[in-house]
């Protein structure tokens, strides 16, 4: 076969680490794949897309006209409508698939985690009485915390909250991870916070603040994962590269 097409749907330090490794073996011709969502996002190794498919079905559509032969779900954890859509996308076409899923974090001792389904879950587990809240979920589900607005808010997202929250006690920081122990101390110490509404990402960018209500006692809302999906799951981008090499046998090992 020619040089293999594989489509990442990215937006994760995995995808992005994962399509550097690929464009240096240049065996294969790469196509990253970005919702759109971060205003500004990070400059990527090989040619980049930019928006959504417009739903599963035109995703298949997508795939099969530009002949692609392997598709990686390099999503967030949490951005499950897409890679339903990949799943699905993956199914009708008979195309290979590959989900590349950092592992979650697990508790450890210390951890006063309270584990729940959904954002909407952790605000009403926040319960009634005034608590110091570091929303740290982004600013997609930000607007979840105008349910409970006897709370105060700190939110940190990468890009502004749109429209800014209807509450009276909220502050807003523009920041982007990785971030540091001290600086997560630091900051949960400067606004009194005595709760974090997290999702469990997993990696090493943002479990700094994981780590700091741990050492500061401070309880954790953790929003647990969906189920995963039925495709085949990889959890590092070396994994994914094994994979990929059993798909597609480098050009060496066909004798070429």
């Amino acid at each position: 076969m020619g040089r293999p097409r594989i489509l990442i749907l990215g937006g994760t330090s995995e995808a992005r680490l994962l399509a550097e490794a690929l464009a240096a073996r240049d065996d294969c011709d790469v196509l990253l794949s970005l919702a759109g969502r971060t205003e500004k996002p990070a400059a990527q190794p090989v040619p980049v897309r930019i928006g959504g498919f417009g739903g599963a079905a035109a995703l298949a559509d997508f795939l099969k006209a530009s002949g692609y032969d392997l598709l990686i779900d390099a999503t967030h954890p949490f951005a499950e409508r897409i890679s339903a859509n990949a799943a699905f996308a993956a199914e009708t076409t008979g195309i290979a698939a590959i989900a590349l899923r950092r592992p979650a974090w697990q508790r450890r001792p210390g951890d006063r985690w309270k584990e729940v389904r959904s954002i909407p879950a952790a605000i009403e587990a926040l319960g009634p009485s005034l608590r110091h809240v570091f929303l740290a979920t982004g600013r997609q589900g930000a607007h979840h915390v105008e349910a409970a607005p006897q709370h105060h808010y700190l939110v940190r997202s990468v890009d502004p909250v749109e429209p800014p929250l209807a509450l009276d006690n909220v502050e807003y920081i523009l920041d982007r991870g990785p971030f540091t122990l001290e600086g997560e101390c630091d900051l949960l110490r400067q606004y009194d916070i005595d709760v974090i509404v997290a999702k469990n990402s997993g990696g090493a960018a943002t479990y700094a603040k994981i780590e700091a209500a741990r050492l500061l006692g401070i309880e954790v809302m953790m929003v647990a994962r969906a189920p995963a999906s039925m495709v085949k799951t990889v959890e590092t981008v070396e994994v994914a590269l094994a994979a990929i090499d059993h798909l597609f046998p480098p050009a060496m090992k066909r004798g070429v």
